[in-house]
């Protein structure tokens, strides 16, 4: 058998795997020859003797790699829908800015949107501003949610949920001692923050 150089055969495993995360799919011999730098004939007796060697698996058409197991492209789509405060109430954008693709062995399947949070008024819970946060979309929450609250039908505000029983009425608790509890009877849950997504400076 044809000694086989490493170089290229490392190149070939690393261009097969980038062109399936990026496609979806395996790559031609065409493709891979062009992406390598090589011809098609010597690619396929590449790939016959790494499927030989247990590097990858190549039945003559399609071609399977570890890594391209472990690629998982189940994801839900989220609308990016505009802005909530989280300082003082202030009206909300409600309009989708673009869609994004978040993955479900992460975000899981509920249906969700993704706000993004102003102000400094939930810091003390990990959302600062300018932070993305992934909503799911319900009209219940648990005691000590936080949630999207759309308070006295035209402001929206992200705070923590509680109910006041003996006032009969929601409260909005920020998580910064600056700002006071918001106190209403007026007030209907859009959501249930569940994930945050911000940049580490």
């Amino acid at each position: 058998m044809q000694t086989k150089d490493p170089v290229l055969m490392q190149k070939i495993l690393e261009f097969v795997n980038e062109y399936y995360k990026e496609n979806g799919e395996s790559p031609s011999l065409r493709v891979i020859a062009d992406g390598v730098g090589s011809n098609r004939n010597s690619v396929r007796n590449y790939l016959l003797t790494m499927n030989e060697r247990g590097v990858l698996s190549y039945d003559g058409r399609q071609i399977r790699t570890e890594a391209m197991d472990k690629v998982n492209f189940n994801c839900a789509s989220a609308g990016i829908v505009g802005s909530v405060s989280c300082g003082l109430p202030e009206f909300a954008e409600q309009y989708i800015d673009e869609f994004v693709q978040l993955p479900v062995s992460i975000f899981g399947t509920d249906e969700k949107y993704i706000l993004n949070a102003n102000g400094d008024s939930m810091k003390n819970a990990g959302i600062d501003d300018g932070d993305y946060v992934v909503v799911r979309k319900t009209d219940s929450p648990q005691e000590g949610d936080i949630v999207v609250a759309l308070v006295d039908g035209a402001t929206t505000t992200l705070k923590r949920y509680y109910y006041d029983e003996d006032a009969h009425m929601t409260r909005l608790h920020p998580e910064n001692k600056k700002y006071k509890d918001i106190l209403t009877g007026d007030c209907v849950i859009q959501g249930v923050a569940e994930f945050v997504i911000k940049a580490l400076r």
